[in-house]
């Protein structure tokens, strides 16, 4: 396992932030960490790169301690946090040999990484310049880049794409399959954009107030939680009591709502039943579940509740 943890608390005072995780990833895996504001992803993350020790319970990153082994640790991982870590007086390029020249590369090997993703990531026309002209954008994408010139075995992504227009959302996360791909790096992050996650991650561990609630391909947790619904409208108030009855679906805003667990397929089976009854829908949609819905299942509440940002407040450990 690249990444196993047993019982993994985090405790600020009275703040149980992580509450006793048990968590195995395994070598090349892609996965992704959902959650609400507040929910212990990010705490997760700083725990199992060293940056904070946890209150109990243990964890092994690349088979090494967190808290007895952290320098072992810390040169298997790339780490990109949600701040900014460059330094606002340098210039990008230089930040990036640096970053390089840290980890042991020569300073031709810094060099030739650092132009490869200054390229990938679209910083070509602004890697000479300081950190400090650069736009929120443009120093995200500086981020990731330093995060990724060693090219890790193990890479942690805090909302990697916050700030990131969609085409440079679409360079990072092709950049990030491709890591994976040609490199076999193990993969996780957290992020607040359900398609990214949906699409990239093999495995979407769900968070909420510091527990794991979920754990599966994004594709069997909406089936299993969720399901396809279809939704049909009927012209009167009467007729969609009666299919709602009839079908075992329910009555929303007027219309009939249906779970089940392939839609496109049961639709037409469904339809010809209650036209059985004289009953004939008027209007007829299949909606797919989305990892949202997931999440509304299990918790009672969207992950999109509360912005973007899993920032912890300011708090002192206990």
């Amino acid at each position: 396992m690249m990444i196993e943890t047993r019982e993994l608390t985090k405790l600020f005072k009275d703040v149980r932030a992580v509450d006793g995780i048990n968590l195995t990833v395994a070598r090349g895996e892609l996965v992704a960490l959902l959650g609400p504001n507040g929910a212990g992803k990010s705490t997760t993350l700083r725990m199992l790169t060293t940056l904070i020790p946890p209150t109990s319970g243990s964890a092994q990153v690349a088979g090494f301690d967190v808290v007895r082994r952290q320098r072992d640790v810390r040169l298997r991982i790339g780490y990109i946090g949600q701040g900014n870590g460059a330094g606002h007086s340098q210039r990008g390029r230089d930040e990036l040999i640096s970053q390089g020249r840290a980890y042991g590369m020569t300073v031709r090997a810094a060099r030739a990484r650092a132009a490869e993703l200054i390229d990938s990531l679209g910083l070509t026309d602004v890697a000479d310049r300081t950190v400090s002209t650069l736009s929120g954008g443009q120093r995200r994408r500086l981020d990731i880049a330093m995060g990724l010139i060693h090219a890790p075995e193990l890479l942690f992504l805090d909302e990697p794409s916050t700030g990131l227009d969609p085409q440079n959302r679409a360079n990072l996360q092709e950049h990030i399959v491709r890591l994976r791909a040609e490199h076999g790096t193990t993969i996780v992050l957290t992020t607040h954009y359900l398609d990214e996650a949906d699409s990239m991650a093999e495995r979407v561990i769900v968070i909420d107030h510091g527990r794991i609630i979920a754990d599966d391909h994004p594709r069997e947790l909406k089936a299993k939680h969720v399901g396809d619904r279809v939704i049909l409208g009927f012209p009167t108030p009467g007729e969609t009591v009666s299919a709602a009855r009839l079908s075992g679906g329910t009555e929303t805003d007027g219309r009939v709502v249906i779970s089940t667990e392939d839609g496109p397929r049961h639709a037409p089976k469904i339809i010809d039943e209650l036209r059985g009854h004289d009953l004939a829908p008027d209007s007829i949609e299949v909606r797919r579940p989305t990892l949202d819905d997931v999440f509304l299942t299990l918790t009672g509440r969207s992950l999109r509740e509360g912005g973007a940002a899993d920032t912890q407040p300011e708090l002192v450990e206990a």
